[in-house]
């Protein structure tokens, strides 16, 4: 039994500094003495943030030039607002051409220059794989595929690439990465996440915000990112979105919290807010997350930000304020810094009746336009007249495109080969099932459009998985499906050609969708998916199961009848080639899945469950379990060492371990090293990932690879909920080797 802890200030303790001294002697300053100038109604209007369409002409989505000058004057001049965000809207928010957005962006700044103190606006905008409302940009896999990739670099090349395009276009802040962990797999934003994993999320996000960000987001190619959705968004108990989560403190600090700590040390100056509730609490009311937490102990310093209309949700759909007054003072004097309206200035009006009244001190009122201003000077927005960069700097190249085919590479996962892949490329193939011949199902919500779903509006020289087989093979190619997800297939007709064919390639999955739209009440696949899925398996002919879509959707069936298996998640837009590169052999697949693939949909259990969650009945039985993926080629893992067996209390393990590619193709492979807390004064999982690294090794080739195991890695929340490391035993497990140690007080 463990005698001796000591708190580790993991959590309370670490602060950002990332230009701290540049800031108190240079930024501070210059905020001191703008809000000494400003008026309560400039200082209001700071805190306002309208969409696009309140400064749009009508049918702005199709007019060359879509703002009306006179709703901008509104905007800018009589209300002060202090940003914008999205794309021209109605009907859709549609990817605009690059030089209509440094036209529309040109104009704002124009604006805001001939105000009275000449305080920019700060334009917003979600650019969450890529440049997603920027006609001919780069888009990456969605983020479960890049945690998929368990490649930081790639994380960091494609940071880079989106800052890049952002700032090309003349916007100037990115709505990303999403630092909540994807731990509800019926959550129709899990997409959005790294995966289930504390560890890996925070590796890919913080390599995300370092490439975006670098190491002055002034730059003319970096950006500042948002993190979102504080805190606990990720996990409602019902799997639908926007609704109750129930997460006590210490699985809050244990889980959901440490992503968004990754992400203040890493430097994000801006936060989005919880658009539901945890605990009864909603995100934009909880005084206690919003500055008790994420000032108080994390030392963020940055300005939180409403999501869309939810200070006024307060009022209208959560019933904790009376009125939409009442709603504003909650959300403000809670901690909410700047509001999304979004759509008008009541936010602005009912601010600046509460200030006048007193119900809003001023000293809370400045305390949020400060760390607005803070930002936008830190953002280089002042002396910004337009964009550094040309144009052409925020559109797909050569360079970039290779980076984009790299990432999607990485990020499928080979889940079963019963000797079938690679595929010869004489052999005869049909191609069938829903997601063969879109663009959509492989790059999901935020694509072109808010939900994703406009096939036609792709570009066309990009390819579906039908293209790209038709490309790669000499053999006969047939094709069975429908134009659009939905669309019936004829089934009869598919078998027919699969009879005639060597193989079948089957691919499957789910329509586009992001936030509520995509509420669903079952994972379970659409009966027509598996009504097809089963005609074919009646022929005999061998199966490829290829899927695609935002969620683990329930395959077992399929599966285990499937003689291989390649998931695919959203890989993004050179998605449709990675994975015809990899059923042919061109790429060794090296994706690795960064969640537990479940085998029922009412079996749902994560990798780093708890020992009763493995005890008897309660066994974590997944189709396929975290960290799953293989290769073409075979990797062996030998001589797992520590460099001390005995450790004193706040002390680090040093661990190696041998990795060897025993096959005969060349590849890359994921050393994840994990470590189990044998007994602990609070259940401790049955083993948690600390650290990973992916290396490529040709046939025979052998690396030695080090890592270090820390004192933040053996601590966890203890009973009084700080973060503790208690003496006692630890197991380190690194493919099928184990090795031990142990931590004493001195």
């Amino acid at each position: 039994m463990k005698v001796f802890s000591i708190l580790v200030l993991l959590v309370a303790g670490l602060r950002p500094t990332v230009n701290a001294q540049y800031i108190n002697q240079h930024i501070e300053p210059k905020v001191q003495n703008l809000l000494s100038q400003m008026t309560l109604e400039e200082k209001v209007g700071q805190m306002t943030q309208v969409d696009f369409s309140v400064i749009s002409v009508q049918d702005g989505q199709n007019a060359e030039n879509p703002i009306d000058s006179a709703k901008l004057e509104s905007a800018i001049v009589q209300h002060h607002v202090g940003s914008i965000l999205n794309a021209p809207t109605t009907p859709n928010n549609r990817a605009q051409p690059i030089e209509k957005w440094r036209t529309i962006t040109q104009a704002i700044r124009d604006a805001s220059a001939q105000t009275r103190l000449k305080i920019p606006v700060i334009y917003g905008i979600d650019a969450i794989h890529g440049g997603t409302y920027i006609q001919n940009a780069v888009l990456f896999p969605q983020a479960i595929s890049m945690a998929a990739t368990f490649n930081p670099e790639l994380s960091f090349q494609e940071g880079e690439i989106t800052a890049r395009t952002v700032k090309a276009s003349g916007l100037d802040w990115n709505f990303s990465p999403v630092m909540d962990i994807g731990r509800q797999p019926l959550w129709p934003r899990l997409w959005e996440t790294y995966g289930e994993d504390v560890y890996l999320a925070s590796a890919m996000g913080k390599a995300f915000i370092r490439g975006h960000q670098g190491d002055d987001f002034s730059a003319a190619d970096k950006a500042p990112n948002c993190l979102k959705h504080y805190v606990g968004y990720s996990y409602p108990l019902n799997g639908k979105d926007r609704t109750p989560a129930w997460i006590g403190e210490r699985a809050l600090r244990e889980y959901f919290l440490p992503g968004f700590q990754a992400g203040v040390l890493a430097g994000a100056p801006t936060v989005m807010v919880n658009s539901a509730e945890v605990d009864g609490i909603p995100g934009h009311a909880n005084y206690h997350y919003l500055t008790e937490i994420l000032r108080g102990e994390m030392g963020f310093t940055g300005f939180t930000v409403s999501d869309w209309e939810d200070i006024n949700r307060l009022y209208t759909r959560d019933k904790i304020a009376a009125t939409p007054r009442d709603a504003v003072k909650i959300a403000v004097m809670a901690g909410v810094d700047m509001s999304m309206v979004p759509l008008d200035f009541t936010f602005y009006d009912l601010l600046l009746d509460l200030a006048k009244s007193g119900e809003v001190p001023m000293s809370r009122i400045d305390e949020a336009v400060a760390r607005i201003l803070k930002v936008k000077l830190q953002t280089g927005l002042f002396e910004r007249d337009q964009p550094t960069l040309p144009a052409e700097a925020g559109l797909a190249n050569e360079a970039s495109n290779a980076i984009n085919r790299q990432a999607a590479e990485e990020a499928i996962v080979l889940a079963k080969n019963q000797s079938l892949l690679p595929l010869s490329k004489q052999a005869s193939v049909l191609v069938t099932g829903p997601a063969a011949n879109l663009l959509s199902v492989m790059n999901g919500g935020w694509s072109i459009t808010w939900q994703g779903n406009i096939e036609e509006w792709y570009p066309q020289d990009k390819l579906t998985l039908l293209r790209a087989i038709q490309q790669k093979t000499s053999g006969k190619v047939t094709y069975v499906g429908g134009q659009r997800f939905g669309d019936e297939i004829n089934i009869e007709q598919a078998v027919t050609e699969a009879r005639q064919h060597d193989v079948v390639v089957l691919a499957l999955g789910e329509k586009t969708y992001t936030e509520t739209i995509g509420n669903i009440d079952s994972l379970e696949l659409d009966p027509v998916q598996l009504q097809l899925a089963r005609a074919i398996f009646a022929t005999g002919k061998p199966v490829i199961l290829v899927t695609f879509g935002g969620r683990p959707r329930i395959i077992t069936e399929i599966a285990e009848r499937a003689q291989a298996v390649l998931l695919g998640f959203l890989p993004g837009m050179e998605g449709g080639a990675a994975m015809a590169d990899i059923v042919f052999g061109d790429v060794n697949p090296s994706g690795k899945l960064p969640l537990s693939y479940p085998r029922a949909t009412n079996d749902i259990t994560p990798y780093d469950h708890k020992p009763m969650e493995a005890f008897e009945a309660n066994q974590y039985k997944p189709l396929y379990p975290f960290g799953h993926g293989l290769s073409y080629t075979r990797f062996e893992t030998s001589g797992l060492k520590l460099n001390k067996h005995t450790i004193n209390l706040g002390e680090s393990v040093h661990v190696s371990v041998n990795v060897k590619n025993a096959g005969q193709m060349t590849g890359k492979e994921v050393v994840l090293v994990y470590l189990n807390d044998k007994v602990g004064s609070v259940t401790r999982p049955v083993k948690q990932l600390k650290a990973f690294k992916k290396i490529e090794l040709e046939p025979g080739q052998q690396q030695t690879l080090n890592f270090t195991l820390t004192a933040e890695d053996m601590s966890f929340i203890g009973v009084d909920m700080q973060r503790i490391i208690e003496a006692g035993d630890f197991k380190v497990m690194v493919g099928d080797e184990t090795a031990h140690f142990s931590v004493i007080k001195p």
